[in-house]
């Protein structure tokens, strides 16, 4: 067992980032959903809550396994990360907490209420992604406060709530028919161009983070090796805003494939982002040798983890191949 101590770090690390990838893509798309309430005509909102309503609640499992490893495995960095976004994580939960209230009370209130938790619920999808995204562009920067790095951080909120609002509207054009799923195209072609930008801005900003990211990146033979990340980046972009410009298709044979293209971005955006910060889980700061707990603990947990992922694992496949197809009538009785 003492053989396995070197590697724990590493092992937690992975694991970290797999949870954090996975709640970005599942959570990912009912947050875009919620987002793109603002735009969906009133007759369509049940059909699109229908679409997520299965699935929503067990997404954000993920993002509760990610923060609880970070806390366990690496308690320094959850003391130093959370202290320079105290306030985004505080507003990231009033969010998650208004759109989960807004669910339930949603399927409760009659036609004359339904308008307030119909935005209640927009919001909550809102806040929560901008939060997330400015999170994001502060992590980058080494979770700077300066004027730039807040700056940053604005702009990168707003391109990763565009990211959410193309995967919802993906997920819409696999779960749904006729005009909702032909507006769904629409809304993806829009979304996906601002989510382009932000993949560029935070594409040229992550080098220039450090002189260490910028070696790992620009140096030989390490760029030829990574120059398949954003070219193949690049195609899916251009591959999908083809594709949608012949979807939705006469026998619905492809509605699945912008989804999918939206989750390769995500991997490529966030095996880049793995690669530039590793060793770090702070940036620039704290390695996760230096903040992971002590080797004893990581085993205590390690073994835990190997039960409990793998039944999160089972639910989530078991869920949506049980609510796979076509989102059906929402129905609440």
């Amino acid at each position: 067992m003492s053989l396995l101590y070197p590697y724990l770090p590493v092992v937690f690390a992975a694991l970290m980032g797999i949870a954090i990838l996975v709640y970005v893509v599942l959570d990912g798309f009912d947050l875009g959903v919620g987002i793109l309430f603002a735009v969906a005509p009133a007759g369509d909102r049940d059909r699109m809550i229908a679409s997520i309503g299965p699935f929503w609640d067990a997404n954000e499992t993920w993002l509760v396994l990610a923060i609880g490893i970070l806390l366990v495995a690496f308690p320094i960095a959850h003391g130093q990360i959370l202290t320079a976004l105290y306030l985004p994580v505080a507003i990231m939960l009033i969010g998650l907490i208004a759109r989960g209230v807004a669910f339930e009370f949603r399927a409760k209130a009659n036609d004359d209420e339904k308008w307030l938790w119909n935005r209640v619920f927009f919001a909550g999808s809102l806040v929560t992604a901008l939060s997330q995204g400015y999170m994001l562009g502060a992590y980058v920067l080494g979770l700077r406060s300066d004027v730039i790095a807040v700056q940053f951080g604005l702009v990168v909120a707003l391109c990763l709530t565009a990211g959410y609002a193309a995967i919802g509207a993906a997920w819409l054009i696999y779960k749904t028919e006729g005009d909702l799923q032909k507006r769904a195209v629409g809304w993806m072609q829009r979304a996906l161009l601002l989510a382009l930008v932000g993949m560029i801005i935070i594409s040229l900003a992550t080098p220039f983070a450090s002189p260490r990211i910028f070696y790992r990146w620009f140096s030989v033979p390490e760029i030829l090796a990574l120059a398949p990340l954003p070219l193949m980046t690049g195609f899916l972009f251009a591959f999908l805003f083809w594709q949608l410009a012949f979807l939705p298709d006469r026998n619905d044979r492809f509605s699945l494939v912008p989804f999918i293209g939206m989750t390769g971005i995500m991997v490529l955006g966030f095996a880049g982002l793995a690669y530039s910060f590793y060793p770090y889980v702070v940036p620039e700061k704290t390695t996760i040798y230096e903040a992971a707990a002590a080797p004893e603990s990581l085993i205590i947990v390690l073994a835990g983890a190997l039960v409990v992922i793998p039944v999160i694992v089972a639910y989530s496949i078991f869920a949506y191949r049980v609510f796979g197809g076509k989102a059906t009538e929402l129905r609440y009785d």
